[in-house]
């Protein structure tokens, strides 16, 4: 797909079992390199806080910190479709909250859509949101909470064999449909698993993806662009296969710049030295 990426397109895309890419990025250098590799969505987390700019408390970024970084991931999508995560907030306090957010979001930041955080809790402000013209990516899912409402461990819905209990199935299904039928333009689904997750993808007509818990029964994924390449520091210590591990990379990078300061050799990348 070359064209400007468009939520009809989207749709299309599930009609013709097109499997749909999203990225999570935080900066205009990710954000370029992700548009010219293709995705279709370029999505802004508010896990920014904890995993770019370690805040301990993933409750603690802000508005003003998630239309800051949204921005720059704007200035560097043309292409793909550009989400934003609520922060904790405007949602729970209430509808003309959520509405006001989301309009801030396309003004300031030129969002194509707001992605919002356990919409099935909030089905006006999903209404209200989209009657604005804004389309929601509306994300539900099995919590902890859920798992143990319905007497199962957290994370078996993911094994292979898993049988889910049939009063958790029926209520996935239900906030799917839920969901669309208040105006959602696409589902995230967390911890889909490969029970239930085709079920639901059946059940709708619109697109139903997932990072964490997801798989290749839904209609696409979305994943951190920092962890796909093995961003983060922790990716050293790591033998978790990644598309790359950049952390590495950038260490011996710039230990290599390090030694060649210390030897009084000219580093890599400067200009000549002018004679």
């Amino acid at each position: 797909m070359t064209d400007k990426v468009t939520i009809p397109a989207l749709h299309q895309m599930k009609r013709d079992g097109g499997k749909i890419v999203g990225v999570v990025a935080w900066d205009y250098q990710i954000a370029q390199i992700v548009d010219r590799a293709g995705v279709e969505i370029v999505s802004v987390g508010d896990t920014v806080g904890i995993n770019l700019w370690g805040q301990p408390n993933p409750l603690e970024v802000t508005m003003d910190q998630m239309v800051v970084v949204t921005q720059a991931v704007r200035r560097g999508v043309s292409r793909a479709l550009v989400s934003v995560d609520f922060p904790f907030g405007p949602l729970q306090e209430g509808v003309d909250s959520a509405v006001s957010a989301a309009i801030r979001m396309v003004k300031e930041a030129g969002v194509d859509m707001v992605k919002l955080d356990g919409a099935a809790d909030f089905p006006e402000a999903v209404t209200a949101i989209a009657r604005a013209g804004i389309p929601v990516f509306a994300q539900f899912g099995l919590t902890p909470q859920t798992a143990l409402q319905f007497g199962m461990e957290y994370g078996a819905m993911n094994q292979p064999g898993a049988q889910a209990p049939a009063g958790l199935k029926d209520k996935l299904v239900a906030e799917a449909k839920m969901l669309e039928d208040a105006g959602a333009s696409l589902l995230d689904f967390t911890n889909s698993g490969p029970v239930v997750g085709p079920e639901v993808v059946a059940s709708v007509s619109i697109p139903v993806i997932g990072g964490f818990g997801g798989g290749p029964w839904l209609d696409g994924r979305v994943r951190m662009a920092h962890a796909a390449i093995g961003y983060g520091a922790k990716a050293l210590d790591s033998d978790v296969e990644n598309y790359a591990n950049v952390a590495r990379i950038t260490l011996d990078a710039i230990t290599a710049y390090a030694g060649d300061v210390r030897a009084a050799r000219q580093i890599k990348g400067a200009p000549p030295a002018k004679k």
